[in-house]
């Protein structure tokens, strides 16, 4: 035999370097890898070959090879093996482990992962209970030597992950291996600490003695496996181990912060307690962390920061770089400090009796070290704790907190300069931001989020400290007004000595105006008017409406600072026409007046930007505006007449100051006198819009596209471009200029003053008052025109229209503009203002398409919503919206759908009055749900075969086709946002979520602190869980049988859907709040057999997803018990489920159609978990599980099960009280 293995070992070493020479060929490798695989199957050599493979005389590839064999059969053919033959394998392993390594600083690293798993493998089938003294044999292997130490550790580590993190165990073994470790876990950890403070104290004493810097660094080794295996028990230990002994272990690691070898894992150890949440009684030991030891070795680490993390390239250089480790252990050392402000926010102000401790100064220094430090990604980190500790009631008040936050605001200023773009070198932040981030718009994409996020921290500071605040902002933007403009060495593309959006006075400007919004907006909050700083905010005012520049980028910022202080204007009426000017000034900006070229996206955004703020001050202060309307109307005339170019304002820009100029005119509260003022304002329009040449336009398919010029072949700035695109203009304004009409237009919101203003004009039976909107009869000229235009888009799908569109114009309807956001590339480059925009007529045609589609159902969707009943009660409403919005749907692209449903239905469901549900919503929504039903039907028929190719060369011919698979990515996509689209407005039209009101109070709780939520279950009562209900329109839609059932098709149809998400959702909220309406009607068996079956299927497609098998086992058991006792079906095909038991079939059938009333007595927890049961042989696999043999692993006798007792009490003889609850005492 002995002879055999010899022979068997030199093949497998042979195959074994085959399989690992990067030379060999790939069919040579495959026969090895086939060797090797039959072999660890079906060999009956494998324990003594895997033995002498794992000699530690082999080469370690060899040697990793042999260990797996021995895994392998450990895991496989355990169950099977006799019991000698075990125990031989055993006492290997440990002769393996005792000597089969090279010294802990040689041997290589897979080589002791793979002791430890066989080890581990063999411990997880057989401790306790056929070998008890496991722990006792680990504890002596550790005398072996610092190798041994490790590989002890490495098991313990292992077993932890196993058996508690990644629960790889039948629940019975997994039980009885927790409860033994949890049993054993004093002497477990007294053990760790021992080994780890022996480690630790030698590698202190040996790492500065000369010759021994060997023996050093395995000590070291040996602390650094047994912090690592300390942290794979911390997550789950009780507190009680974690903080016994004045939590001497947390005191430790804190001392190990200081040693560099060992601070990153002392660190990751620190972390996982301090941020466990639990009951607040055993938290409270924590707080010993803020004491002087732990406190101070914290604030030293972390104010030597900078210094820990950065080192010289060279040493004759001056060019530093970030050292990873000392970085990494920078990281974890923040989100300690911000675990353990975590822990104090929870503790302080609780029914814990907690002091604010003494050296929260010290605390809150080491936190600003880290919000001042170089990386961004560290300050960032620190955001989350800043805003718990000024959102806390008592800490917010505390001195020091009050005191810190000024420093912070301080810090802020810094902190908000978007600085650190890793391609450059301008800044020491640059050096970390090339380790955290892989491009600038990766670092642009996070540093905005960052700075929405200190928005919200600034906030909470300001209303702490609100004058100094105030006085930090005034300081800042009079220093900047009183800087020159610095442009840095990048300087604009468009004109010379304007400033790039890197431009040092740039970001500083940028960052300025994001402290003054969110300094204003909370001063502005303050109650106390008479502490508010009117006369210095009026000052500022005024020096910023003197302040003037022609750098376009800088003046968005001014403008931003006018916006911000404008509130306080208020108390000064004389300003406002200032500001007004500066407004309309900006509003039409250009940096040179007699260039052609086309506006750099900087000017373009100026004079957005002045639009905005016209619009945001006569949104939020309109009856301040209303006494200068004129002097606001006139200029806005002169600009719409003006031809200067420097004047001509864009379409958007018209509209824009349309819509101010109505917003200001709701303030007439006069109908007679707004209607008027409508009228005129729209008069050009409508006329435009109602002329017969725009009717003979819009009722054409193939006259809008001549109009519009997409059936001619056109050269770029050529004549017939240039007369389309004023076509183009001309449609697009009229529908911007009335939706922003229709938009905005509105009566008084006092009942009172709309009856005194003539808005009213009648009250509802139920005694609501009926409005009128004075844009009413404008937009009743205008609907005809816009109906037609929107059937007429529909129909340029069509294929006979597509073949009117030129070459120049083939793509016209693509959704390239799109497809970007799509597939989540929309990241634009640094210099993306300072370009000016050119597009080409294919893009000029592609946007105007597109903004044309969903300016209509935009307007249709605001008409509804602003004019109600007048828009409600208008003859064949129902039918013309369906001829129009409707119209030649087969060819409309899913893309255009999303649009209509997103803009233009949900906004009607939302705004539709209940007495208009019968003769609107339903004409709309039944035909709307059934058609898609069948659209989407055949779309996911089609994703779920391409998804299941099984023919490799088909599948190879179409990944060749780069732009064919980004297609079929992109259809896929938008087949998913179509579906998600549909299912929303099916629940939005008939689900109502009913919250109880204990979970509406607590919903509604003003400022809930993050960390609150930290409460135990045990302390705190579950929630009560909202119940779905049907909306008044889903009632109504009830009342329609074909809708209705249209309704549950769709739902139950898109449970198998491949969309894990929607399914969830929809089976959560949706199916049976549906289904539960009609369980109690006449429903067809064979109905009734597809409901259960559909949830069945969505089991099979779904069913590997934890949310979403819940959610459908959960809908199949109410169908099942709801209907079952009334049709016979469902057993029939629950029946038929692979591998279901049919006692248990039976017994849970039994039991549901068991008359008897007390039937209620089995827990809904055992039914479900036995109906789980029923159902599992539906539920579907992932992929990566479906090939994948499994292991099976023996239950061996419970130690901690409980024995029933033998006697009933009721039948024993001793019935008295005593005898019940006493013990029988053994009198023997």
């Amino acid at each position: 035999m002995a002879e055999q293995v010899a022979a068997m070992c030199d093949q497998l070493v042979k195959a074994v370097h085959v399989m690992m020479d990067a030379e060999t060929s790939q069919v040579y490798r495959l026969e090895a890898l086939k060797f090797c695989e039959d072999f660890r199957e079906n060999s009956t050599f494998c324990v003594p070959c895997g033995l002498q493979l794992a000699d530690k005389a082999q080469p370690p590839v060899v040697r990793h090879f042999g260990l797996q064999i021995l895994e392998h059969v450990i895991k496989f053919r355990w169950n099977n093996m006799p019991q000698p033959e075990k125990v031989q394998l055993k006492e290997c392993a440990m002769q393996l482990l005792s000597n089969g390594t090279h010294s802990i600083l040689e041997e290589e690293s897979h080589i002791k992962d793979g002791l430890s798993r066989i080890t581990v493998e063999m411990i997880k089938r057989e401790w306790p209970q056929h070998w008890p003294d496991m722990l006792k044999e680990m504890e002596a292997l550790t005398s072996s030597g610092e190798a041994q130490t490790e590989l002890v550790m490495l098991i313990l580590l292992r077993l932890a992950e196993d058996v508690v993190t990644f629960q790889t165990l039948p629940t019975q073994r997994r039980r009885d291996i927790q409860q033994t470790l949890t049993s054993n876990m004093k002497s477990i950890f007294t053990f760790i600490m021992a080994i780890l403070r022996l480690n630790v104290e030698d590698y202190q004493k040996l790492k500065s003695s000369p010759g021994h810097e060997l023996q050093a660094r395995a000590h070291c080794r040996v602390a650094v496996a047994t912090l690592n295996t300390l942290a794979g028990y911390l997550d789950w230990v009780s507190l009680v181990h974690i903080t016994s002994g004045n939590c001497r272990l947390l005191e430790t690691l804190c001392l190990l912060l200081s040693e560099p070898e060992l601070q990153l894992e002392a660190a990751e150890c620190l972390l996982i307690p301090i941020s466990r949440k639990g009951n607040l009684w055993e938290r409270k030991p924590y707080m010993l962390l803020f004491g002087d030891v732990a406190i101070n070795y914290i604030l030293s680490a972390a104010q030597s920061a900078d210094d820990l993390a950065i080192c010289k390239k060279s040493p004759e250089s001056q060019a530093v770089e970030v050292v990873e480790r000392r970085y990494i252990f920078l990281k974890r050392l923040c989100q300690v400090l911000c675990a353990l402000g975590g822990q104090l926010c929870s503790l302080v102000g609780s029914d814990v009796t907690v002091e604010v401790p003494a050296n929260l100064s010290k605390y809150m220094d080491a936190l600003l070290a880290f919000t001042t430090h170089s990386s961004q990604f560290l300050k960032a980190s620190t955001l989350p704790t800043w805003g718990a500790l000024f959102r806390h009631e008592t800490l917010s008040k505390d001195p020091v907190i009050v005191a810190m936050a000024i420093k912070y605001l301080r810090a802020s200023m810094i902190n908000l300069v978007k600085t650190g773009y890793p391609s450059r070198d301008d800044h020491p932040s640059c050096e970390y931001s090339r380790v955290d981030f892989d491009s600038d718009e990766d670092f642009n994409s996070f540093f905005n989020d960052f700075r929405s996020k200190q928005g919200e921290v600034l906030r909470r500071a300001c209303h702490i400290v609100p004058l100094e605040a105030f006085q930090i902002a005034a300081e800042w933007i009079q220093y900047l007004m009183a800087s020159p403009i610095d442009t840095g060495d990048t300087t604009s593309k468009t004109a010379e000595g304007l400033c790039s959006l890197l431009s040092p006075s740039v970001i500083q400007w940028d960052a300025m105006a994001v402290f003054m919004e969110c300094m204003v907006w909370h001063i502005l909050k303050n109650p106390e008017e008479e502490t508010l700083p009117l006369d210095q905010s009026t000052e500022l005012l005024q020096a910023v409406l003197n302040y003037d520049t022609r750098d376009p980028l800088i003046l968005s910022c001014v403008l931003t600072n006018v916006s911000a202080l404008f509130p306080f204007a208020i108390r000064r009426p004389d300003l406002l026409p200032q500001v007004l000017y500066k407004l309309f000034k900006a509003i039409t900006f250009v940096v040179d007046p007699d260039s052609k070229a086309p506006r750099s996206r900087a000017v373009k955004n100026v004079r957005r930007h002045a639009c905005s703020a016209i619009i945001k001050i006569c949104r939020d202060y309109p009856e301040f505006v209303l006494p200068c309307f004129d002097m606001f109307y006139e200029p806005v005339k002169k600009l719409f007449l003006s031809d200067r170019s420097d004047a001509t304002l864009s379409h958007m820009e018209k509209c824009s100051l349309m819509e101010a100029l109505v917003l200001i005119s709701n303030q007439f509260k006069d109908f007679a006198k707004q209607k008027a003022f409508l009228d005129e304002l729209m008069a050009t329009v409508v006329a435009e819009w109602t002329s017969e040449e725009m009717r003979r336009v819009l009722w054409d398919p193939a006259a809008f596209l001549s109009f519009v010029g997409a059936d001619q072949v056109v050269a770029e700035q050529s004549q017939e471009a240039n007369t389309a695109g004023l076509n183009r203009g001309r449609l697009s304004f009229c529908l911007m200029g009335m939706l922003a009409v229709v938009r905005r237009a509105r009566w008084p919101a006092d009942l009172e003053e709309a009856r005194a203003g003539g808005f009213v004009v009648g009250m509802t039976p139920a005694g609501a008052p009926l409005y009128r909107n004075p844009v009413t009869p404008q937009f009743l000229l205008f609907l005809p025109n816009l109906l037609a235009l929107i059937r007429t888009h529909n129909s340029l799908f069509m294929s006979e229209n597509l073949a009117r569109l030129s070459a120049t114009f083939s793509e016209a309807h693509e959704m390239h503009a799109e497809k970007n956001v799509l597939l989540g590339l929309v990241q634009q480059p640094l210099d993306f203002f300072d370009s000016p925009v050119y597009k080409s007529n294919l893009e000029r045609m592609q946007g105007f398409f597109t903004t044309l589609y969903h300016n209509c159902f935009h307007l249709l969707g605001n008409a509804g919503l602003s004019l109600q009943q007048e828009f409600y009660t208008m003859e064949r409403l129902a039918e013309d919206l369906t001829a129009s919005a409707f119209g030649s749907m087969d060819h409309v692209p899913d893309h255009r759908l999303r649009s209509m449903i997103r803009l233009f239905l949900r906004m009607l469901v939302t705004s539709c009055p209940q007495e208009y549900y019968d003769s609107v919503l339903c004409p709309l929504l039944g035909p709307l749900f059934a058609y898609m039903l069948q659209r989407l039907n055949v779309k996911w028929q089609v994703i779920n075969q391409r998804t299941s190719v099984s023919n490799e060369e088909e599948e190879e011919e179409v990944l060749t086709q780069e732009s064919q698979v980004t297609q079929e990515v992109l259809e896929e996509h938008m087949v998913r946002i179509l579906t998600r689209e549909l299912l929303d407005l099916l629940t939005l039209s008939c689900i109502s979520r009913k919250v109880p009101e204990a979970a509406a109070a607590a919903a509604n709780k003003e400022e809930m602190d993050d960390e609150d939520m930290m409460m135990d279950s045990a302390q705190t009562p579950a929630a009560a869980q909202p119940t779905e209900e049907l909306t008044e329109l889903g009632k109504c839609l009830l009342r329609h049988e074909n809708i209705y059932m249209t309704l549950l098709t769709l739902c139950f149809t898109s449970v198998s859907w491949k969309d894990a998400t929607y399914c969830h959702r929809t089976a959560s909220n949706v199916c049976w709040t549906l289904l539960r309406q009609v369980v109690g009607g006449n429903l067809l068996p064979e109905a009734v057999t597809w409901f259960f079956t559909s949830v069945l299927r969505g089991l099979q497609v779904h069913g590997q997803h934890e949310v979403c098998n819940f959610a459908l086992g959960h809908l199949a058991m109410q169908i099942y018990e709801s209907l079952r006792p009334r049709y016979t079906e469902l057993r029939a095909v629950i029946s038929q489920i692979p591998n279901i038991n049919v006692d248990a079939l039976e017994q849970y059938d039994h039991w549901l159609m068991d008359p008897n009333p007390q039937k209620a007595a089995v827990s809904d927890k055992k039914r479900k978990e036995q109906f789980k049961k029923l159902i599992a042989g539906t539920v579907g696999k992932a992929l990566c599980q479906q090939f994948r043999k499994e292991v099976h692993i023996r239950n061996l006798p419970s130690l901690f099960k409980k024995p029933k007792p033998d006697k009933d009490v009721l039948s024993s003889e001793a019935l008295g009280l005593a005898a019940l609850f006493q013990p029988e005492i053994d009198t023997q």
